[in-house]
């Protein structure tokens, strides 16, 4: 079962508070959402919904 568009939306509200605060989660130039994690744990989602670990 997917989450709901209400649990989506929270889940990118709280990913953002956990992502560091000097880093903007969504880069306007190619945007993607980013997220940190812990020190070294980035993950890029595009516009598309794909996802990279780099």
């Amino acid at each position: 079962m997917l989450p709901t568009a209400a649990q989506a939306l929270k889940c990118v509200y709280l990913c953002q508070f956990l992502t560091n605060t000097y880093k903007p989660i969504y880069d306007e130039r190619t945007g993607k959402i980013f997220i940190l994690a812990g020190e070294d744990i980035e993950i890029l989602i595009s516009r598309d919904g794909n996802w990279e670990y780099p």
